[in-house]
């Protein structure tokens, strides 16, 4: 019998922690032809899902699956992510948590419905994808009123560690 991965049981109490402290439990997910979420919202093959109580409906958090129905721009989509694409899960208020190695990659998104347009949840940080899992520290908060802003359309102003990155979030490693 093959060894069930730590990894869904991590994710498990990190948002537990998340829950308990009252902040805004989210993933980044690596998006597949395995992963069932709304294509519009995806960038660069990534999306960010608020999993939060208030966010989602049905919940259910597997050892090979998340699974649970939420709403894009007033719309119910079902989203199906398997464990293997998350590539973070992180606190949004104060970008705690933790990253992971992504398993899977590549292939077109399967869309669970109809078009909508982008919500202010769903900017997609760029998480490293390295052997162990790591602690995390977004710059989320910072990173979506820069994305919100429509003066940094064409990447040039810089982010708040000074780079080029056009205001996506960012997670920064702590070691």
């Amino acid at each position: 019998m093959q060894e069930i991965s730590t990894k869904p049981y991590l994710l498990r109490a990190l948002y537990e922690w998340c829950t308990d402290n009252g902040y805004t439990p989210h993933i980044a997910v690596r998006v597949d032809n395995q992963t069932r979420v709304p294509r519009q919202f995806v960038r660069d093959n990534e999306i960010v899902l608020n999993i939060s109580f208030e966010a989602t409906s049905q919940l259910q958090m597997g050892n090979e699956w998340i699974e649970f129905s939420a709403r894009f721009s007033g719309k119910s989509h079902k989203i199906e992510v398997p464990i293997a694409n998350i590539l973070a899960i992180y606190a949004r208020e104060n970008g705690q948590g933790m990253a992971f190695p992504v398993e899977s990659a590549g292939g077109e998104a399967l869309d669970s419905g109809a078009d909508a347009e982008l919500v202010d949840d769903t900017v997609a940080p760029a998480p490293s994808a390295s052997k162990a899992p790591r602690a995390v520290e977004t710059s989320a908060p910072a990173a979506d009123a820069a994305a919100r802003s429509d003066s940094a359309t064409d990447g040039s102003s810089p982010d708040d560690d000074g780079s080029k990155g056009g205001g996506r979030a960012r997670l920064k490693i702590v070691k």
